[in-house]
């Protein structure tokens, strides 16, 4: 089972639209994520959403390149600052692969949940040849800020073969 989180595309300001529309800058990168994540074999079987409009659309981007099986689902408890212990329940008794598409720090917090754990396991599945980059924030503490594996770079069916 795989997880994916999203946070979604640049949105317009509430004062130039109240629903906070995807710009279309926010919209072409999403459209180019979906031809990556497409290109690089990823699969999903469902993608759930906030409420938020502008998660939607960037749901919607998503799931019309990666077609998943079981669908788009609205879900709510997903808004930036909501509690994330449902989800992390939730996850923890999916079978399918997921995508997430929401906000931060909603996203951040719930990453935290899944991944801060003892030294003794591992965080990141480490590949020959691959990048994992961290960056340390003002308060001094470390984030993973990115990961590539090498299979990404093969194209068509690479990131399923990396399981």
């Amino acid at each position: 089972m795989r997880i994916y989180l999203v946070q979604h595309g640049a949105s317009k300001s509430e004062a130039e639209d109240p629903e906070r529309s995807l710009t279309d800058e926010g919209r072409q990168t999403v459209e180019k994520m979906a031809d990556y994540l497409t290109s690089a074999g990823a699969s999903v079987d469902r993608i759930k959403h906030s409420d938020k409009w502008r998660a939607r659309q960037t749901a919607g981007i998503l799931a019309a390149s990666l077609k998943p099986q079981s669908g788009m689902e609205q879900v709510s408890g997903m808004a930036p600052d909501d509690d994330i212990s449902a989800m992390g329940i939730s996850l923890h008794s999916e079978g399918e692969d997921v995508m997430l598409v929401g906000h931060l720090p909603y996203l951040s917090r719930l990453l935290s949940s899944l991944l801060l754990v003892d030294e003794n396991r591992p965080l990141v599945e480490f590949r020959m040849g691959g990048v994992v980059c961290l960056e340390r924030s003002e308060d001094r503490s470390w984030r993973l800020l990115w990961a590539v594996i090498p299979e990404l770079l093969h194209g068509s069916s690479a990131l399923r073969e990396a399981a």
